[in-house]
């Protein structure tokens, strides 16, 4: 091997990693089939410079690979694992074993955490409480002329989440929050409410109109939100007093035991969704990754920026004092103090919403 070629990850790609693992902490993750993790170990070459930087996603495509290896970012924190299952091969006629080979050769890592950061307390599911419970703000979708594809259509639209901040305290109605399937001990210190899924319970019923409303505003305004109500029902008068909400796939979380009034998840299968509208219950699933990727943007990137600022200044202090004269490029890449953390622009999920004209 190259001496130039260490059989490591990058100085910053290991303070990235740290700092997940704190964040979000690996034990809280559902082992029984989720794989995550420090998913590709791409090898650090001090005397070829990736930037401090990491790239946030929820899927690793293509799109995404192409714009963290543009950008020269050092990792991509991708939520969904991009792998699942043993590989047999690793070959450039798959297209996402592609994508690993060109990340590993240019250098940037992959650390995927997933069920993680679902149950981690503010992880993923308590910010899609913060959104029912208009706990959050997010400022009004500005108006749009829906894009043209033909006279008859518009080309498929694509939710983009907008910043969002605290909203008053006085304006929040009164509701209590608990976790629907507790993580088992021993747990990670101060979090106790460590689970899947969460259910809110309003002190008084909501309107379901509102809910939606406050759903919209959070995900980022989609052109429709699916909604699957018991036959018979006016929208307009449904109240709701709780709301199980579960990112992504929910219903192995938000059907066990007594179901609640709002099913607020990514997706569910057809028998499920009848399941709990003959209940009499209702059904918000957004498609599976618009209940996660404004995490990303409102809550993770400022949180892993934080923590990984600290982490990284504490790694190359240690580094430094130990650094032999002659390690090549390794003293300039630790007497560098940038730390950045970006949200990926070309991840969507692969559904998107067309609109007929009539």
């Amino acid at each position: 091997m190259s001496a130039s070629l260490s059989p490591t990850s990058s100085p910053f790609t290991r303070a990235v990693v740290s700092s997940m693992r704190k964040l979000y902490p690996e034990s809280l993750a559902d082992k029984t089939w989720d794989n995550t993790g420090l998913l590709l170990e791409a090898p650090f070459n001090p005397t070829r410079r990736q930037k401090n930087s990491v790239l946030l996603a929820i899927d690793l495509t293509k799109a995404v690979a192409d714009e963290a290896i543009a950008r020269k970012d050092s990792a991509i924190v991708a939520y969904h694992p991009i792998i699942f299952r043993g590989l047999k091969s690793l070959t450039f006629t798959d297209p996402q074993q592609q994508s690993l080979l060109r990340l590993a050769q240019e250098g940037i890592s992959v650390y995927c955490p997933h069920t993680a950061v679902d149950a981690t307390p503010g992880g993923m599911a308590d910010w899609l409480c913060d959104i029912v419970t208009a706990s959050i703000h997010t400022p009004a979708a500005p108006e749009t002329t829906p894009p043209q594809a033909s006279a008859h259509y518009t080309v498929p639209t694509y939710p983009v989440p907008a910043p969002v901040t605290n909203s008053d305290p006085s304006t929040i109605p009164p509701h209590t929050r608990s976790t629907i399937l507790p993580s088992p001990p021993p747990l990670p210190e101060n979090m106790d409410s460590a689970g899947m899924g969460r259910l809110v319970t309003f002190s008084r019923p909501q309107r379901l109109t509102s809910l939606i409303d406050r759903i919209a505003d959070g995900v980022g305004y989609p052109g429709g939100i699916p909604i699957a109500i018991p036959q018979g029902a006016a929208i307009e008068e449904l109240m709701i007093r709780t709301v199980g909400v579960c990112p992504g796939s929910g219903s192995s979380v938000l059907m066990k035991g007594e179901v609640p009034d709002l099913l607020f998840t990514g997706e569910m299968s057809h028998h499920e969704a009848l399941a709990a509208i003959e209940r009499g219950k209702v059904v918000v699933a957004l498609a599976h990754s618009n209940t996660e990727r404004g995490y990303l943007r409102a809550v993770m990137r400022g949180r892993l920026e934080e923590v990984l600022r600290a982490e990284w200044e504490g790694q190359r202090a240690e580094a430094l004092k130990g650094l032999e004269g002659g390690e090549e490029g390794l003293g300039e890449v630790l007497r560098d103090g940038e730390c950045e953390v970006h949200v990926s622009e070309r991840d969507r999920d692969p559904y998107g919403i067309m609109i007929r004209r009539v």
